[in-house]
């Protein structure tokens, strides 16, 4: 059984296959083809934490490749009304997938553990892998090859920050966590990263001139996460000096992107002149997020069998439903 709880889960050959994939149904879908290779499949969608991007992506995706979504918020009582055994057990009986939003990451992985249906992360405290799936693709789309090119996130060590560390070992990007003292990455997530990829390069710095020297993409997330309320005056307080406006901007050369995972606090982290700016690719960054999760939903499809790629031809990849369930 496939999942994704991080990009620890895929192989870097097998990331590449996933935008591909991803990168291919945009295509199709830009010429006005839309596929219903994942025909009568159904995505459970159990979310613990509000969501837009998340939620539509995935649920407009699975549509559009002519399956079915399900929304479960707390009602279904996951985590409260029976054991997660009997819950995940039950929910395999109904559906092909689950994407879940939770608070913590321990959620998905007790999910997971179960091994009887596909879980894939939607969002966590630890790390946001869809995120950075969309990322990636929307890096490549700019400037082809993502090898020897620069990243650095603005802001703390956060899930989206553990992710997209994690997401340019993968592809041989270098990545620049610039921020406070007392705001890095952990450690520990940083080992695990050097021990499946020596080569990796992360460096963390309070430095703008350091971590924002040479840069290709500028990516930055708000400074007070979901379920960090009670930390927003101190957090601000220490960001100050951090906020992606046009002083900060003039350390990166000027053909930089800039990138964020929204939803934006403008004003706060990120002002109106940049997120608004030529620069920002905020938009397609967003959009991408159904392109890249369709792409992995295929994939995942692929991998149990119930779709095969037939063909990869300059039209795009073709499918056919292989194992009915």
């Amino acid at each position: 059984m496939r999942h994704l709880l991080t990009l620890f889960e895929i192989t870097q050959s097998e990331l590449a296959d996933i935008l591909s994939v991803g990168g291919q149904i945009k295509r199709l879908l830009a010429s006005g083809r839309r596929p219903p290779w994942l025909a009568q499949r159904v995505l459970a969608m159990l979310f613990e934490k509000p969501s837009l991007r998340t939620r539509v992506s995935f649920e407009a995706g699975i549509i559009q490749l002519g399956g079915a979504a399900m929304f479960l918020g707390q009602d279904v009582g996951w985590q409260s009304r029976e054991s997660t055994d009997d819950f995940v057990r039950v929910l395999a009986q109904y559906a092909d997938f689950v994407v879940c939003r939770a608070k913590s990451h321990s959620s998905v992985v007790e999910l997971a553990k179960h091994d009887c249906i596909p879980i894939i992360n939607g969002l966590t405290d630890m790390a946001h892998p869809c995120q950075a799936l969309a990322d990636l693709m929307t890096m490549q789309e700019v400037v082809g090859s993502l090898k020897d090119r620069q990243l650095t996130f603005v802001g703390d060590g956060n899930n989206v920050a553990r992710s997209l560390a994690l997401a340019c070992a993968m592809v041989n990007m270098r990545f620049r966590l610039l921020g406070p003292s007392g705001y890095s990455m952990d450690e520990k997530w940083i080992a695990q990263i050097v021990e499946r990829y020596p080569h990796a390069d992360i460096v963390q710095s309070s430095d703008p001139r350091v971590a924002l020297k040479g840069t290709d993409f500028v990516y930055t997330d708000v400074w007070t996460s979901m379920g960090q309320e009670q930390e927003s005056a101190i957090r601000r307080a220490a960001f100050v000096g951090y906020q992606l406006n046009a002083n900060l901007m003039r350390f990166a050369p000027q053909q930089a992107r800039v990138l964020h995972c929204l939803p934006a606090r403008r004003g706060e982290e990120i002002t109106d002149e940049i997120i608004d700016s030529p620069q920002s690719i905020v938009v397609e960054q967003a959009g991408n997020r159904m392109h890249a999760q369709k792409g992995l939903l295929v994939w995942m499809s692929i991998q149990h069998r119930w779709v095969e790629p037939l063909a990869l031809t300059s039209e795009g990849i073709h499918l056919e439903t292989t194992v009915p369930r």
